[in-house]
């Protein structure tokens, strides 16, 4: 990432209800959360995950790889790894991974604070929490970048 050539990065906080979304880039290091996308019971809605593709256009993917606080993988990792894959497929972009361990805590954290503050008016919802954990992610791989 040397260099002062921009990537904008989407990222993915993989779940089976919701997905949450972030995107970014590698000269302001700065990471937003977007829309979650909703998985419908027969897995993700991949006609609106290549739409978000298509939307923000990045040079990469970045999807969340979860573990358990001993760094097992947790419940979901099996399954966020085969949505990995299929996003490198079906994308064609390269999709890299990174731990995602208490992304979720660190972004209701921050969701409740905004909404105590007065910053953020309506109630937080869980979408919100795994867009803005989306965020999180990308925002650690963005600060771990020279």
């Amino acid at each position: 990432m040397a260099g002062t050539t921009a990537r904008v990065v989407l990222a993915f906080d993989f779940g089976l209800k919701r997905i949450g979304v972030a995107a970014g880039d590698t000269i302001s290091r700065s990471a937003a959360p977007r829309r979650p996308l909703i998985c419908p019971g027969s897995g993700p809605d991949w006609t609106a995950i290549l739409r978000e593709i298509a939307n923000v256009g990045p040079d990469l993917l970045l999807v969340g790889a979860p573990y358990n606080d001993d760094g097992t993988p947790s419940r979901v990792a099996s399954a966020a790894d085969r949505f990995a894959a299929e996003l490198a497929t079906r994308s064609g972009l390269t999709v890299l991974r990174m731990d995602e361990r208490y992304s979720s805590v660190e972004a209701a954290d921050e969701l409740r604070s905004r909404r105590a503050s007065g910053e953020m008016r309506r109630r937080v919802r869980p979408g919100d929490i795994d867009s803005a954990a989306a965020a999180v992610i990308l925002g650690s791989w963005l600060h771990q970048q020279n």
